[in-house]
């Protein structure tokens, strides 16, 4: 399908549009637009369901983003019934996606290749329920039918929820043949909080603090996001400094969790030293985001038109300083791990996932880079300071731990450099927060903002009177998970920990 022919309306990340621009199609013509523009190379973003206003029945809305143009495609049709022809037979991108609409609107989406539960939730739209249980018997974390492999000396493992250590619940069934991983499936939902419905008829006083807990190691990503829907739907400005500090706190909580996770990388192959310094450093990175707004994990900074504190010529000197001391120790403990052999054999050739599964199921963040594409929103959908500064691309082909690993260090190595750039270069003070004023009225925004587990997507829609009809949060978890499964086929079951921590996602991410 050619870009003219599209019936798609074309966006932009963080321009809003008239919800009555986006013409309604028919079911037909919509998953014939979706199928074309991936098979062109354009991916599902975000694909969910609202109740529809002016037609009777549940409205579908497809998200696609375009890399290579840095434009959006969006896409909505509405079904009178309570199913339709699925869409991932020949888009496997929208498997969950499409589970979890069932999930919340009661739309069965037919020929689906594995329908069930993505977080067990009751349905958003009442009187509805997927699964057809009856509206008094309880809906339980975990209750459901796995994928089960028959043969010879065939085993099944079960792992979690409860875990040894200290970590959040999900629960992962393995299908082995001695130590061979057949097949991986992943069962989430236990940390499952009904953010999106509490988002209904917002912004509300608790909304801010909903969308910093939506996964607290990602809260500068998710409030980024949440406050350019804002400043998009109220046309509030944000002033150059404040978009520097917004950066530079991003680059923060991509530094610290690079670090961590290849200090915990290190460990997962008992290689003491990287483990013990990148845990330490990781610590310090957090701390540069407390000596910014008060608190490690970034909460507070971010508020419409701005941020809520700025950074006096004593604190960048102190940053500055920090930073130059954190960068060689670092760089000290990262290259202990190039540099000796046995972590390489454990590292290369281990959990491979493919350029081609990457592609085919719409993977992001160091995974997707990992496996040589191309994908990072702060260089195709740039906003803020990266409209102005570019960061070059990280990427390696293996698409192996090694891989998710050496791009994690390519990427703390060019973050130090701009925060130090930005630091050295900061715009004047002087500039106040605007007032924010009404959002505006049934209309529709986009914000995609490259967190350092990839891509974090908001989608809000407004009603007539300006408030949340909708309002749509898609973790670069959601999209990853799947991922890990394929990385684990024909894996020994004890490189499941380092595998895991080589994609390093969110449960209460993808719960939400």
């Amino acid at each position: 399908m050619n870009e003219t022919a599209s019936p798609l309306t074309v966006a932009l990340n963080g321009v809003p549009v008239e919800y009555g621009s986006l013409p309604p199609l028919d079911l037909d013509r919509l998953r014939s637009a979706i199928l074309g523009e991936v098979g062109r190379g354009l991916r599902v973003a975000s694909l969910f369901a609202l109740s529809s206003e002016s037609l009777e029945g549940v409205e579908l809305l497809a998200v696609l983003a375009d890399d290579e143009s840095g434009n959006l495609r969006l896409g909505r049709a509405v079904v009178e019934g309570d199913s339709y022809p699925s869409l991932t037979p020949d888009c496997p991108q929208a498997h969950l996606f499409e589970r979890e609409i069932a999930e919340q609107f009661g739309l069965r989406p037919e020929g689906h290749s594995w329908f069930k539960p993505v977080r067990f939730a009751r349905s958003m739209r009442a009187g509805h329920d997927a699964w057809n249980r009856s509206a008094s018997e309880p809906v339980v974390a975990g209750d459901t039918q796995f994928y089960r492999v028959h043969g010879d000396e065939i085993h099944e493992v079960a792992v979690g929820p409860v875990h040894a250590g200290v970590i959040e619940p999900g629960h992962f069934r393995f299908q082995c043949h001695g130590e061979q991983v057949f097949h991986l499936e992943i069962a989430l939902g236990y940390q499952h909080r009904g953010v999106e419905e509490a988002l209904l008829g917002g912004p509300h006083r608790a909304t801010v603090h909903q969308f910093e807990t939506v996964a607290g190691d990602a809260t500068i990503a998710h409030t980024w996001a949440y406050h350019q829907n804002l400043e998009a739907l109220s046309e509030t400005r944000v002033g150059a400094r404040a978009h520097v500090l917004r950066a530079i706190a991003l680059e923060l909580e991509r530094l610290a969790n690079h670090t961590g996770d290849l200090g915990a990388l290190a460990g997962d192959v008992g290689f003491q030293p990287t483990m013990a310094f990148c845990g330490r450093l990781r610590g310090d990175f957090l701390n540069m985001t407390a000596a910014l707004c008060g608190s490690r994990f970034g909460r507070g900074l971010i508020r419409p038109g701005g941020t809520r504190f700025d950074l006096g010529a004593r604190e960048i000197d102190e940053l500055l300083g920090r930073l130059l001391r954190i960068e060689a120790e670092v760089t000290d403990a990262v290259e202990l791990l190039w540099n000796t052999p046995s972590v390489q054999a454990r590292f290369e050739g281990t959990g491979i996932v493919s350029r081609a599964q990457c592609i085919q199921l719409g993977l992001v963040g160091p995974v997707a880079r990992a496996c040589g594409i191309e994908r990072d929103a702060r260089t195709t959908h740039p906003i803020g300071m990266y409209q102005f500064v570019n960061i070059p691309l990280s990427t390696a082909h293996h698409g192996d731990v090694n891989s998710r690993a050496f791009v994690r260090w390519l990427e703390i190595r060019r973050s130090l450099q701009f925060v130090k750039q930005r630091l050295q270069k900061m715009p004047e003070p002087g500039e106040t927060r605007p007032k924010m004023s009404a959002l505006k009225p049934d209309c529709l925004v986009v914000s995609l903002v490259e967190g350092w587990r990839g891509e974090v997507c908001h989608t809000a829609v407004t009603d007539a009177r300006g408030k949340f009809r909708r309002y749509k949060i898609v973790d670069p978890s959601f999209h990853n998970w799947a991922g890990l499964a394929m990385a684990l086929r024909n894996q020994q079951i004890s490189d499941f920990p380092l595998c895991n921590k080589s994609f390093n996602l969110s449960y209460c991410g993808h719960d939400l």
